[in-house]
């Protein structure tokens, strides 16, 4: 009986969570395996799309001729059993389809359009060689290789003989040298070194080198000209006599910059001992059990992470430890680098393609075995999982914004029962649904109540905004933070100042007749910006000259309203003309590795004091920093956002939590327009618990999550009209299809109505338990479809982090 391949094609409408059954050759029957990628034909024209190979089977209940497979993409799997069961799980939780999952898994080498070459290893007989390498050369996996060659060359690739590397075609993301290696035995090359010796002394020079390298062992030229003291020129004369031959070998981007001096574990208080114990003991016992490290800042989370670590490894299985944002990486992977060594993979958006995806063959191939990264670095291929860690674990950066919505927290629950390992999520200011989770007995918590070496955490002042300024002139600074300023400068004391604004201040208005500048495809203000000398929208990237005259009203009167940080710069520059200021938003970040360049210059006090958005409110250790001043802390009170209590308590709680963190006492300026609020009392003293309690009082009130499961649809068209009746369509729907214990709210605008040109409209559904959500939300997916030729999107977000 034939074989018959069931492949996932990747086709950008009318997409289907169904296979499609295609033929498999006869020269390639038990060859092809499930999880390769793969080309196949598609439709009614000779139009050829990718797909994935999901299953083998022999029977097929199309009645019709099946369409061969055109072409094999890989030489083994890229999808391993756990993330092919992984991809069904997001598609069925997330609402995406499941090709689109197994793109987010992929790096985006394995994405874009590449060139496949296959390499023979050292194994490779001569005539098999002959037979498939005749130039010697590693030779290019293309569709229009004949089916018997791509036999021959996947169980070559089954022994181990030969190997794929996938390069992009324009070879831009590719980094390749030189290499060399000797075509000829050790001792012909010791006997023509005899001959050219008097003549050719640096010739022989490099004969002599020659015969210590390994017969079928590529070597960097650069290193044979520097081992062997001989120039490039001499090398082509080499290659011209037939001594020796080169090949392009392709050089492994390293992501860390520079080498970690690597350090021992350290001694564990009595909480942090009763922490790594009892998740030792989790993975000792091989099993699936949810911890909580609840620990305020400064309390050694990362030391139970790297000792927990160390326990997994020593029974030979791997880790993964998930940071929330490129901002955090630098110093958390300096750290587990320099614990774990060579073991250790980054995975972040801030690396190339390139660096991402040899660092995900290393993975692959098992030679790293602790993966530190962001986000999508939850579907890391690594395989038999010990451990995994998922830092900050409340950061909202963990929620994917676009198809699939998935959250990181439960991929990494998900992978930790598919593995049998423990999952621990630390944080010093857990998201309600983490910590109530664990007032139910769902996650075991472990609390690390003191800071290592019993050192206080700092004291922390709230400035009453209003009251000060009835006193002083409108200005970003209070009289207590620019004093407490000038003590530190003066100390030759380090601090960190925040501010929720990136920019130079957020809006231009007219004092005559109120005309703010807008967006003209977004529904928000443009925001300043004195570097670029432009008006910037910080969602679609829209920027125009600052004006000058009101384009309403025709007055001069333009002023700027607002405080951004590069305003704050030059404000606190013109304060304090002698302290050295580091600015880190978004603007400053741009060029890759700035986060880690701004951080070093900090950490070497190449600077007194570090500006900053949120980016520096979390994982920031430097022992000098002994004041953290917040310029404002209402930015996110006044948001129409459930969370926003919960936003503000945690970055008040995380950034305060960055100064004192040695020998020298900390302190925190608080400043706010809102000094009663119990988010900011609450984060003056500190008290997580307090704040969960009464926060949990008013989700239950407005019947918000933890107590409810929520929904969020959005539809979005250029056009309002259209945006609006396909929403109040879905709502309709929602209304037959659920019970009326749905809540249902919407349909409305969103609270920013129109972004890139888009009008947005959404409803949220507030749920505990709906039977029939799951088949109505697949309905409204697929029915969206045939629309989104039109323009009009459709989306459906599962516990959204935000309502806006």
């Amino acid at each position: 009986m034939a074989q018959i391949g069931q492949i996932l094609v990747d086709v950008p409408t009318m997409q289907t969570n169904d296979p499609y059954s295609y033929a498999i050759p006869s020269e390639l029957e038990h060859q092809v395996q499930v999880g390769m990628r793969v080309i196949v034909p598609f439709g009614r024209g000779h139009r050829v799309v990718s797909g994935v190979v999901v299953g083998l089977t022999d029977v097929t209940s199309f009645d019709g001729e099946l369409k061969p497979i055109q072409a094999v993409l890989d030489l083994a799997p890229v999808l391993n059993d756990e993330l092919r069961a992984l991809a069904d799980w997001l598609a069925d939780t997330t609402y995406a389809f499941r090709i689109t999952c197994i793109q987010t898994m992929l790096p985006n080498q394995l994405k874009t359009q590449t060139e496949r070459r296959v390499q023979p290893t050292q194994t490779l007989t001569p005539n098999e060689m002959a037979t498939y390498f005749p130039d010697g050369a590693p030779r290019e996996f293309t569709d229009k290789l004949d089916d018997a060659t791509v036999a021959g060359l996947l169980k070559l690739q089954r022994a181990g003989k030969v190997e794929m590397v996938y390069q992009v075609k324009d070879r831009s993301a590719v980094k390749t040298t030189t290499g060399i290696k000797p075509t000829l035995t050790a001792t012909k090359l010791r006997d023509i070194q005899g001959e050219v010796a008097k003549r050719a002394p640096k010739q022989a020079d490099l004969l002599a080198y020659l015969q210590t390298m390994a017969p079928d062992t590529l070597v960097a030229q650069s290193a044979v000209v520097k081992a062997a003291h001989v120039s490039p020129a001499v090398i082509t004369t080499a290659a011209d006599k037939g001594w020796l031959t080169k090949a392009p070998l392709e050089v492994y981007r390293d992501p860390f910059q520079q080498p970690v001096k690597p350090t021992q574990p350290l001694h564990l208080n009595a909480e942090q001992q009763t922490a790594v114990s009892a998740i030792s003991a989790a993975v000792d016992g091989h099993r699936t059990e949810n911890f909580l490290v609840e620990g305020v800042t400064g309390s050694g989370k990362t030391e139970v992470y790297l000792q927990s670590i160390a326990v997994a490894l020593q029974q030979g299985r791997t880790a993964l430890m998930l940071v929330p944002e490129i901002a955090l990486t630098p110093q958390m992977v300096n750290r587990v680098k320099a614990r774990f060594g060579q073991r250790v993979a980054v995975l972040h958006s801030g690396l190339s393609k390139g660096e991402q995806y040899d660092e995900w063959r290393r993975i692959d191939r098992g030679e790293a075995t602790v993966v530190v990264g962001a986000r999508s670095a939850v579907f890391a291929p690594v395989k038999n999982l010990g451990i995994i860690i998922m830092d900050e674990e409340h950061e909202t950066s963990y929620k994917q914004d676009e198809n699939p919505r998935y959250h990181a927290r439960d991929v990494a629950l998900w992978r930790g029962r598919y593995n049998e390992c423990p999952v621990v999520l630390g944080s010093a200011t857990p998201s309600l649904e983490t910590r109530a989770r664990a007032a139910k007995g769902l996650y075991t918590r472990l609390v690390l109540a003191k800071r290592v070496n019993d050192h206080p955490l700092p004291a922390v002042h709230i400035v009453d905004m209003r009251e000060e300024l009835k006193q002083h002139s409108e200005g970003d600074f209070s009289e207590p933070l620019l004093a407490a300023i000038q003590t530190r400068l003066d100390r030759k004391e380090q601090m960190v100042l925040m501010l929720n604004r990136r920019g130079y201040s957020s809006f231009v208005m007219c004092r005559d007749c109120g005309f703010v500048l807008k967006c003209p495809n977004c529904d928000i203000s443009l925001t300043l910006h004195m570097d670029t000398h432009t008006m910037k929208c910080h969602y679609c990237g829209h920027e125009e000259a600052i004006p000058h005259v009101c384009p309403n009203c025709h007055s001069r009167k333009i002023r700027y309203y607002g405080t951004g940080t590069q305003k704050v710069e030059q404000a606190l520059q013109k304060e304090f003309p002698t302290a050295r200021i580091l600015r880190m938003d978004v603007d400053s970040t741009r060029k890759k590795g700035a986060h880690e360049r701004i951080l070093k210059q900090f950490g070497q006090h190449q600077a007194d004091i570090l500006l900053g958005t949120q980016m520096i409110a979390k994982g920031l250790d430097f022992p000098n920093v002994t004041l953290v001043g917040v310029l404002n802390a209402d930015t996110a009170l006044g948001l129409p956002d459930f969370r926003a209590s919960e936003r503000t308590f945690q970055l008040l709680t995380q950034v305060s939590g960055r100064a004192g963190r040695a020998s020298k006492p900390g302190e925190v300026y608080i400043q706010t327009f809102n000094p009663d609020h119990y988010a900011i009392q609450l984060a003056q003293q500190q008290d997580y618990e307090r704040f969960f309690v009464t926060e949990m009082h008013m989700r239950h009130q407005g019947s918000y999550p933890p107590y409810y499961f929520a929904v969020q649809l959005t539809a979005s068209h250029e056009d309002e009209a259209t945006a609006a009746k396909a929403m109040y369509q879905i709502v309709a729907a929602l209304k037959q299809g659920l019970s009326d214990q749905a809540i249902i709210l919407g349909p409305t605008p969103k609270a920013i109505a129109r972004v890139k040109r888009k009008y947005y409209y959404q409803v949220v559904i507030k749920y505990k338990q709906e039977a029939k959500l799951k088949p109505v939300l697949e309905q409204i997916r697929q029915a969206a479809q045939i629309p989104a030729r039109h323009g009009l999107t459709v989306t459906i977000d599962p516990e959204p982090m935000n309502f806006m």
